[in-house]
């Protein structure tokens, strides 16, 4: 049996990372499910075990230490085994730098982005070792190229994909995959739940949504990716031209991501 443990899977992506599991492998596989709120991981534990997969479900906040430890030793505990670790936990933040007055949220915003997926992968590592399993990293396009407003996000994002980037260079002898992927503007309530700058949450969206990715092509490609063992999931066209485009034409890039943000959240 193939155990996958899936941070931040109460709703959006994760969520529908697990579903899809679940009705690909049914009862070959078991799912540890980890969020901070437990009823809403209880129904989609439900679903899963309706397509035939084991679960367990995992109250976490993986901003604290302590719980990524205890969502890792719970899932060894009661499987015996850890196959698949997917890094999908985080919050969103739109802000301009020169807005926000109290930078305690940067902080807290870089312990859910990167040290919880830190914390998980280093308590998880022995056990992806000895299955010579996969690591998957949920990073943005953030990540890959500077938005405006996103300041505190893409320095979580950034700093997710040099350190899985790193990491994935240490563990090729070992044989155990790490995998990031990159989703641009996908159709889920991330960025409502985001931190302002305040440090309250955004209660809207910043960015454009007309053209948002369906949540279940989002999962089905980082699923795909995890499974062909590939370095990065670059999800979109438009994604994989600005990357490219940044080395050569920065400034073409710049105006670019200006035009993904609204017009009335865009810097005077």
């Amino acid at each position: 049996m193939k155990v996958i443990v899936i941070t931040g899977s109460s709703d959006g992506i994760g969520a529908e990372m697990a579903r899809q599991l679940a009705r690909s492998q049914g009862g070959a596989l078991a799912l540890v499910l980890a969020a901070r709120n437990a009823e809403a991981l209880e129904r989609v534990a439900a679903e899963c075990r309706a397509s035939g997969a084991q679960t367990l479900v995992q109250a976490t906040d993986v901003s604290v230490q302590a719980d990524c430890r205890a969502l890792i030793a719970a899932a060894v505990a009661r499987f015996g085994r850890i196959d698949a670790l997917i890094n999908n936990a985080g919050r969103s933040a739109h802000a301009l730098f020169e807005e926000v007055e109290d930078l305690g949220w940067y902080e807290d915003l870089m312990r859910i982005n990167l040290w919880g997926s830190v914390w998980c992968t280093h308590a998880a590592l022995p056990h992806l070792k000895a299955a010579r399993g996969s690591i998957v990293a949920v990073s943005s396009l953030a990540g890959l190229i500077g938005v405006p407003g996103r300041s505190a996000y893409g320095a979580s994002k950034f700093a997710m994909t040099g350190f899985f980037e790193s990491l994935r260079a240490e563990l090729k002898a070992a044989g155990v995959s790490v995998t990031t992927a990159f989703p641009g503007v996908v159709a889920t309530r991330i960025r409502y739940r985001g931190f302002n700058a305040a440090g309250g949450e955004l209660g809207s969206s910043s960015l454009k949504e007309d053209k948002a990715m369906p949540v279940e092509e989002c999962a089905a490609l980082i699923i795909a990716g995890m499974n062909g063992r590939r370095r990065e999931v670059v999800m979109s066209a438009k994604g994989k031209l600005g990357r490219f485009m940044k080395l050569i034409f920065p400034g073409l890039v710049e105006k670019m991501a200006l035009a993904a943000l609204k017009d009335e959240e865009r810097p005077h």
